[in-house]
C-alpha cells in the first residue's frame, strides 16, 4: 500500500483561499477544506489550532493576490486610473474575495489614516505627486478621495447592488481623479 501524501500547511492555506474565493468566507470550515484536498479533517487541523487560524493565513494570501491583481501594468496609460479601475474590476470579478478582504472584521480597529500610511502606498503616492506636480500630502488627499470612490464602486459591485459598466466606472474615476488634481493644484496657489 502506497503511503498517503502529506498535507502541508501551505496546501491547507491554498485550499482555504480557493474555498473562500468560490464559496465565500462564511462557508469556510475544516470539512470544505478537507474535501478540496481529498483528505480527512485531521490533516487540515494538524498545523492549525482552529479554522480561524487558517482563515487568518488565507487572508494574507488573499491580500497578496489582491495587490497583484490591482497593480497597473506597464502598458496602462495613467497608472492611477488603471489602479482604480483594477480595484473596481476586482470587486466585480472576485466578489467573495473582496467581501472577505474589505467587509469582514479583519480591518476592525483600523481607520483610513492607518490604511493610507501603508508602506506599499508610498510608491504610488510619490508617482502621483510627481506626475501631478503636487506635494506628498496633496497626493495623499487626492488618493483618499479617489480611493473612496473606487472602493464604493467595488463594494456596490461585490454586493450585487449595481451592474458593471466599465465605461461608466472609468468615467467616474476619471472625473474624480482629474477633479481632485485640479483642486489640489488650485490649493497650492491659495
Amino acid at each position: 500500500m502506497a503511503p498517503k501524501a502529506k498535507v502541508t500547511k501551505e496546501m491547507v492555506v491554498d485550499a482555504a483561499f480557493q474555498v473562500i474565493r468560490e464559496n465565500g468566507h462564511e462557508n469556510l470550515n475544516a470539512r470544505r477544506i478537507s474535501e478540496r484536498l481529498g483528505c480527512s479533517t485531521q490533516p487540515v487541523l494538524y498545523s492549525f489550532k482552529t479554522v480561524d487560524e487558517i482563515r487568518e493565513a488565507a487572508y494574507g494570501l488573499a491580500d497578496k493576490y489582491h495587490t497583484e491583481y490591482i497593480m497597473p501594468k506597464e502598458t496602462d496609460g495613467n497608472p492611477m486610473l488603471a489602479l482604480g479601475l483594477n480595484y473596481v474590476r476586482f470587486g466585480q470579478e472576485e466578489k467573495n474575495l473582496f467581501r472577505f478582504l474589505f467587509q469582514t472584521d479583519q480591518f476592525g480597529g483600523k481607520d483610513i489614516t492607518t490604511l493610507l500610511s501603508d508602506s506599499e502606498l508610498s510608491g504610488i503616492l510619490e508617482i502621483m505627486a510627481d506626475g501631478l506636480k503636487v506635494n506628498i500630502e496633496q497626493a495623499r488627499e487626492m488618493f483618499l478621495a479617489f480611493f473612496c470612490v473606487a472602493h464604493g464602486l467595488a463594494s456596490l459591485l461585490a454586493n450585487n447592488s449595481m451592474e458593471y459598466d466599465e465605461e461608466q466606472c472609468k468615467k467616474m474615476l476619471t472625473n474624480v481623479f482629474f477633479g481632485m488634481a485640479a483642486v489640489g493644484k488650485g490649493n497650492e496657489h491659495a
